[in-house]
């Protein structure tokens, strides 16, 4: 992902983390790529009286597990509890403790195992910060589909629209020429994913429209044909959520990559 220089210096932003070294790096590197300012939080106590000392709400924080006054993860329960998003940076992982963090519907975490990690950090926080910009579409005749794929696109700051069947999506789509990604099932009533994707790609291409198909079926065939009637990527269910945020990264990125170069090709 490529920063495009812009500034996030009215957002919010919490870093609950007792390393002075960590602290250093992380402020250093978000007021260099976005003139960021964090407030730093190095204890429990911090945290609580950063949040009752001001009315402004918190857009995003960032907090180890682990903080002096909360050795047992509490911090990290006391920002989910008040429903900020947060993104943990930690030194420690293993996969019990993955599952359980995915549990909480944090939106992200980032190791701190390599020189790369604030770098990492970085990238988490602009992708947060910006994903508003991108609407993206769920089609899925299963409520319960929709329900979870569009709380995972929030929960990662996506603004979301969903449409139970094929005929409903295309009412959005012309209604809303801003969707960028539609992520769509396979087998669905009247019109399925592959002929739905046909009929898009009849007036919208991929440098407007990002196509991810989703199906809980075996058959290998079907990514193939999916991507042969158009579609850009296919997923089979169920899918982790770290590989489905990263696949809609991808397709979004691809996007901007080609909407940026179409750009310059028209001002040349």
């Amino acid at each position: 992902m490529q920063y495009s220089g812009g500034s996030f210096a009215g957002a919010r932003i919490i870093l609950a983390e007792d390393s002075n070294v960590f602290t250093s790096m992380v402020r250093t590197r978000l007021k260099e790529l976005f003139d960021l300012d964090i407030e730093i939080c190095r204890s429990f106590e911090e945290l609580q009286l950063a949040y009752d000392k001001s009315s402004e709400p918190i857009r995003l924080a960032i907090s180890n597990i682990n903080l002096p006054g909360a050795e047992n993860g509490e911090a990290l329960e006391y920002l989910v509890d008040l429903s900020i998003p947060t993104i943990v940076f930690t030194g420690t992982f293993q996969e019990g403790m993955r599952d359980a963090l995915m549990a909480k519907d944090i939106v992200d975490y980032i190791l701190k195992d390599n020189i790369f990690a604030v770098d990492l950090l970085a990238e988490s926080i602009c992708r947060f910060l910006t994903n508003h910009r991108h609407h993206v579409l769920i089609v899925d005749d299963s409520a319960t589909a929709r329900a979870l794929l569009s709380s995972r696109l929030k929960r990662y700051n996506f603004r979301v629209d969903v449409a139970e069947n094929g005929a409903k999506a295309l009412e959005i789509l012309k209604a809303h020429r801003d969707i960028g990604l539609m992520i769509t099932d396979y087998n669905m009533p009247d019109i399925d994913g592959f002929e739905l994707t046909r009929r898009i790609r009849a007036s919208i291409g991929s440098h407007e429209l990002r196509i991810i198909g989703v199906s809980s079926s075996t058959n290998r065939l079907l990514s193939a044909r999916f991507l042969k009637a158009g579609g850009n990527d296919f997923i089979l269910r169920p899918f982790i959520d770290e590989e489905f945020y990263c696949r809609v990264n991808q397709n979004l990125d691809t996007l901007l990559q080609i909407q940026s170069m179409r750009q310059m090709r028209a001002s040349a």
